[in-house]
């Protein structure tokens, strides 16, 4: 098991290495500058903002200080916020997506599990129509439609919960949390049934049920524990995919959140906050799904036993 843990974590750091690479010789690819909008300045002044930022030394200069620095933890001044580090804006905006996103992931469990296996036990019935349809809808349905249909519903026709904001009143975070995990919720639904239909067939729930188990039990003690492995493997890379894919919940809701800071430097081309962005959640999809990886196989013998006879 060790080993095994070792042995992706290994694999984990090329993936992250590829990604800043990737992402630094692609934003620096992009037509125009982050001074582009600035007022026209002196050719001196020109310099002086280049050399401050190091835009003024060859790319492969400017990416390998850019190692060393992230090396160090230093993810580089901000080119939008003067004054201001990225750290600082990435701590400022993250513990407010990190929030947003454990609420839709409560939501997405939640409704997701609850769902699949209503449906699981009686297949091919309006039990199970019903509710895998209605998970259809989620997943064709996208955040930035799904938001404002949701406002206009409940937040102006029936008035019942904010619309906009975060914080000041806990309504502000019930729309949002929905928008953001409906269609990880009919993922998660389809995922439950699925592993569910396969464990309901096997020959120790028939055991279970000849020794008069009442079907509750079987259910709940027996083939929830099973049934349910396919979504906790899915759960590490669902949670960074709620967290990247808040900047548009972000923005319809007006939340202030790492989104809004994300959106405003890909349209200010600022470099170093792109970078700064897109490397903290490059590390938390790898890590995330690290962790549904370990959880998976903590929870399942027969992989437990493979990677504990490879390790030997």
């Amino acid at each position: 098991m060790w080993r095994f843990i070792a042995i992706r974590t290994l694999q984990a750091i090329p993936v992250i290495f590829v990604v800043i690479t990737v992402t630094f010789f692609l934003v620096r690819a992009a037509p125009g500058g982050p001074f582009d909008d600035e007022k026209a300045v002196s050719a001196q002044v020109q310099a002086a903002l280049e050399a401050q930022y190091r835009l003024d030394l060859p790319m492969h200069e400017q990416y390998f200080a850019y190692l060393g620095d992230l090396f160090r933890g230093d993810m580089g001044p901000s080119f939008n916020y003067p004054g201001r580090s990225v750290n600082e804006l990435i701590f400022q905006g993250l513990p407010i997506t990190a929030e947003l996103g454990f609420y839709a992931m409560l939501v997405a469990v939640g409704i997701g599990v609850l769902a699949g296996v209503i449906a699981s036990l009686r297949p091919n019935t309006a039990q199970d129509y019903v509710p895998m349809s209605l998970a259809m809808v989620g997943i064709c349905m996208p955040s930035f439609l799904l938001g404002p249909l949701l406002v206009l519903v409940f937040g102006i026709w029936l008035d019942v919960v904010p619309v906009s904001g975060w914080g000041s009143t806990p309504g502000e975070k019930v729309l949002p949390s929905i928008t953001l995990g409906a269609m990880y919720a009919a993922y998660i639904a389809r995922l439950s049934r699925s592993g569910m239909l396969e464990v309901l067939s096997q020959d120790y729930l028939r055991t279970a049920r000849a020794k008069g188990l009442p079907e509750r039990v079987v259910i709940i003690k027996h083939a929830l524990r099973a049934g349910l492995l396919p979504v906790i493997s899915y759960l590490g890379p669902a949670f960074a995919g709620l967290l990247s894919g808040s900047f548009v919940v972000e923005t319809v809701f007006q939340i202030p959140g790492l989104g809004r800071f994300y959106v405003q430097a890909a349209f200010n081309r600022d470099y170093t906050m792109i970078l700064g962005t897109t490397t903290l959640l490059a590390t938390l999809i790898v890590v995330f799904n690290l962790l549904s990886d370990f959880l998976a196989a903590w929870l399942n013998p027969r992989l437990r036993y493979q990677f504990q006879k490879g390790g030997k």
